[in-house]
């Protein structure tokens, strides 16, 4: 046998490489237990200056993020701990984090934006065009 065969590599389905323990793992500021990052917000602080904290739903924003479960009891539990001020620099305005998590309450994963409807286009009358 030559060297090939000691090597085999094993191909994984999409909902394999997902679900699988290889997927980065980030910490909840709010109950401090480990998730993948679908299973929690990003959080990062206003780049305007002020103290607000907002929620990075593409989680693409500049900056340094937090993490926390969407879920009023961790939400409660970093408010209590202070964990935002820590976690982004002094940030403690969490009005944005709450409205999220509030509409987010009874939905099953992330909030869900409805589609805007297009417009429709108005055809002109043959002959009227100019």
């Amino acid at each position: 046998m030559g060297r090939a065969a000691r090597y085999v590599r094993k191909i994984l389905t999409v909902e394999e490489v997902l679900h699988s323990e290889n997927q980065p793992q980030r910490t909840c500021i709010g109950c401090r237990k480990k998730g993948s990052r679908s299973e929690l917000l990003r959080l990062v602080a206003d780049a305007s200056g002020s103290s607000a904290v907002l929620v990075d739903e593409r989680r693409r924003m500049a900056g340094r993020g937090a993490w926390l479960h969407p879920s009023e009891s961790c939400l409660a539990l970093a408010v209590k701990r202070r964990a935002f001020g820590r976690a982004l620099k002094g940030a403690t305005g969490t009005a944005a984090v709450e409205r999220r998590i509030m509409a987010g309450t009874g939905a099953a994963g992330p909030l869900r934006i409805p589609p805007v409807a297009a417009a429709t286009t108005v055809q002109p009358e043959s002959g009227s065009e100019n």
